[in-house]
């Protein structure tokens, strides 16, 4: 029972080392598209993620083993402060870092959506150093390490990452590539589509000034009118032919307004005369 939390501790350990570097090589896989289309990439990424949370809480069994264990004694502080340790400081320190790197990892994980693409892309390139770190400290301070199938482990694990981040660089490279040549492609092209739109508004204000010059200025393609005819000038004495035209009518006598009709006078109405017994008086 006494070494009950001595034994949690190094399997929580193992454990978690070995999920750490499962997801690392899933995330690699998944930038990489090493699998091609089969399967597909929300399967990878969900897979990633959840081999990432199981890590974390492997993690926080191996810490608590070796906070509950007595034969070596660790402290609270001994397990979150680097060097703090008095058991073989410096391979615990690492270990300490690598446990506050997947740390951060994990929270910009969860809150992705929440923050920009360029953020979230620079924590999550900590999940290589996180890696290495972490193998260092298993191959340190663990007891289990100078195993034969503990070092035939880190040694496969170690070559594959090594071999997928080769193959990740090499890929950002040759996209880092073609994305110069195509600009510089592009450049040249918008520079000569810039020079005819320069050069047509250069003659646009001519061409407006010669829109708005008078008739008399603007060079016509048109031939010449022939002369007209002399007028006729008759001397005197002389008939008037009879082919002149004759003059106009005079214009009509402007219409003065018709004066309004005269308003007939009221007719005064007179009253009937009395009659008196039968009698008119006139």
């Amino acid at each position: 029972m006494d070494q009950l939390w001595w034994y949690t501790a190094r399997a929580g350990g193992i454990v978690s080392w070995a999920l750490l570097s499962a997801s690392v090589l899933w995330g690699l896989a998944l930038s990489t598209k090493v699998f091609g289309k089969r399967p597909r990439p929300n399967w990878l990424l969900d897979l990633h993620q959840w081999l990432g949370t199981l890590t974390m809480i492997f993690l926080g069994v191996h810490v608590a083993g070796l906070l509950f264990d007595t034969y070596v004694d660790f402290g609270l502080t001994d397990v979150l402060v680097p060097f703090a340790s008095s058991w073989d400081p410096s391979a615990v320190a690492w270990g300490i870092v690598a446990f506050y790197l997947l740390l951060a990892v994990e929270l910009t994980a969860l809150g992705r959506r929440w923050m920009p693409k360029k953020v979230w892309r620079s924590v999550h390139y900590l999940s290589f150093p996180v890696f290495v770190l972490a193998t260092v400290h298993g191959v340190a301070a663990g007891t289990d390490a100078t195993t034969t199938m503990a070092v035939a482990l880190v040694v496969v694990v170690v070559a594959m990452v090594s071999l997928l981040s080769f193959v990740r660089l090499d890929q950002a490279a040759r996209q880092a590539k073609l994305n110069a040549e195509a600009a510089s492609v592009a450049q040249p092209q918008a520079k000569g589509a810039a020079r005819p739109m320069a050069m047509r508004a250069a003659a646009a204000p001519a061409r407006t000034a010669a829109s708005v010059a008078p008739v008399s200025a603007q060079p016509s393609t048109r031939p010449p009118a022939p002369p007209a005819p002399p007028a006729y000038r008759p001397h005197a004495g002389a008939p008037a032919p009879r082919h002149a035209a004759a003059p106009p009518p005079p214009p009509p006598p402007a219409r003065r307004p018709a004066a309004p009709a005269p308003v007939p006078a009221a007719t005064p109405v007179t009253a009937p005369a009395p009659v008196t017994a039968g009698r008119t008086v006139y």
